[in-house]
């Protein structure tokens, strides 16, 4: 027989579709289950509420997973969500047409409050974000097996959420990277040596989109990363191509990618921001430019702080955009809204003299959907410019 469920009380009435449930509003349990564990979440009436993971070390104190009561959440319904993520991007969105690389799940967008999970070749790049997640790490591993047999597995959990969610994940030995394809560009994803999961996938329509409008561009890729932008026009027939990264690390991935397509555009390690400055007074400018930074913050309170960094970058990078020519600008950072980025642009096309003219507003591939009621999912944004004058 399965052990009981353990349950936990709200303390306040509940009407939401929201999966989280924040700590204040959660009674504490006289016996507190450990953090991950499964529970029953109740009102304060005693209606039942839904089923998830509970942690009371966590600002999250209730992720639900399930609303249905007779619906146990288990090793089955793993299995079962995870092949409907999966169906969704391979019947629904064709994605294996296009690439090997998408994302198999993605948090909240897929049911899955706390996973994340990114497909390379046969690779498979599992992050946890919840103690719940990782507690029941072994059922995800089985049902990710049952829809990719064979399949290799790189696991890691960043260390603020290690602490945030009270677990402790040492991680896994590195693995050799996978080799794979998007619109026919390839690219060496490593997620032992660089940043996060060793590729970004949620750039896969902004990258085509923009590698369209290239031929015989000169092109700028700031903030390259592994190469994404710059070996994609390249690729595509830019006539001269230029990435810029801090990251010597990430500089030589980036090298290797554009081998592996033989093509030969030219990386930089150097800070963006003198970079930026010593080009514009060397009276340098491109055909297409392309910003694309990481992650400015995790913090509520740092957001105003971040605006003002993209608003520099931005400015800087505007000065060197030729006129007519075309301006890509991104921000990965969830808390930043859209309307937010959208008034940075504003201003940094302002103090920067320039006339911005928007051409498409977009963000991560459809293999990262986000449900209507938690944005929290939605944290890409992508900006499609020309610069007029």
């Amino acid at each position: 027989m399965n052990a009981p469920v353990p349950t936990v009380r709200l303390k306040n009435a509940w009407k939401s579709s929201h999966p989280w449930i924040f700590q204040r509003l959660v009674e504490k349990p006289a016996q507190r289950p450990k953090p991950g564990s499964i529970v029953d979440v109740v009102g304060v009436e005693g209606d039942w509420i839904g089923r998830g993971f509970y942690n009371g070390h966590s600002r999250i104190a209730v992720r639900i997973l399930e609303t249905r009561r007779e619906v146990p959440v288990d090793a089955g319904w793993f299995s079962r969500k995870i092949a409907e993520a999966v169906a969704l991007r391979r019947e629904t969105l064709k994605l294996d047409g296009i690439s090997n690389a998408w994302r198999v799940v993605h948090s909240e967008g897929d049911g899955l409050s706390g996973l994340v999970v990114d497909r390379y070749d046969d690779l498979l790049v599992v992050e946890f974000f919840s103690a719940g997640m990782f507690r029941h790490r072994d059922w995800v591993y089985e049902a990710l097996t049952e829809q990719f047999p064979g399949c290799r597995f790189y696991s890691f959990a960043d260390e603020h959420v290690q602490k945030q969610e009270s677990f402790d994940f040492r991680g896994n030995p590195p693995v050799p990277p996978a080799v794979i394809s998007e619109h026919g560009v390839k690219f060496r994803a490593d997620p032992a040596g660089a940043h996060k999961t060793g590729f970004f996938a949620d750039q896969r329509e902004n990258r085509e989109w923009l590698s369209q409008h290239v031929e015989g561009a000169s092109v700028l890729d700031l903030c390259c990363n592994t190469g994404g932008f710059a070996v994609y026009a390249a690729v595509r027939g830019a006539s001269d191509v230029v990435g810029v990264d801090i990251d010597a690390d990430v500089i030589e991935i980036a090298k290797g990618n554009a081998r592996l397509n033989n093509v030969r555009p030219r990386f930089v390690q150097a800070d963006i921001f003198p970079w930026l400055r010593d080009a514009a007074n060397a009276g340098e400018a491109y055909d297409v430019v392309i910003l694309d930074p990481a992650k400015m913050t995790r913090d509520r309170e740092q957001v105003i702080p971040a605006l003002k960094k993209y608003l520099d970058m931005n400015k800087l990078a505007l000065g060197v955009v030729k006129p007519g020519g075309l301006f890509a600008t991104f921000s990965c950072t969830g808390l930043v809204s859209e309307e937010q980025f959208l008034d940075m642009l504003r201003r940094a096309a302002f103090y920067a003299g320039r006339t911005v003219q928007v051409l498409k507003v977009a963000g991560a591939g459809p293999d990262h959907p986000w449900i209507a009621g938690v944005q929290e999912s939605r944290y890409l944004k992508a900006v499609f410019c020309r610069v007029i004058d």
